[in-house]
């Protein structure tokens, strides 16, 4: 079972059964049947600017941020959890950036949040930009 918790402030319309699919679709991808949650949270470029000067010490906004919920340092970063839900971790988009990169590739906003899904479950289950 993939449980995906979505929280998006009010006026960013994020297509929810989209961003399930393309979390569903990787993980089976990748080959993963375990119980599996990841949260969604869609943000302004306030507050993505917030999150990456105080997690990156970088001083502007970014389309994407993942926080894993283990430290993939570790030897072993999963393990079997004890109830039998891997939580992964949180994705934060901005939506005005994503809005932003949608317009100037000529896709759909919806496409556009389908890719920083699925960049950010990429992080989430260990890869990173140098691999």
């Amino acid at each position: 079972m993939i449980t995906v918790l979505i929280k998006t402030e009010s006026h960013y319309n994020v297509n929810r059964q989209r961003v399930r699919e393309a979390i569903a679709g990787l993980l089976q991808q990748k080959g993963i049947k375990l119980n599996v949650e990841v949260s969604i949270v869609v943000v302004g470029d306030r507050l993505m600017k917030k999150l990456n000067n105080t997690y990156r010490h970088i001083d502007d906004t970014t389309d994407v941020l993942s926080f894993p919920q283990s430290d993939d340092k570790k030897e072993v970063p999963f393990m079997d959890p004890p109830d039998g839900i891997l939580r992964l971790g949180d994705i934060v988009i901005s939506y005005p950036a994503a809005r932003d990169d949608a317009m100037e590739e000529g896709k759909l906003v919806d496409d556009k949040i389908d890719e920083l899904v699925e960049h950010g479950m990429r992080h989430l289950l260990g890869e990173h930009h140098d691999e």
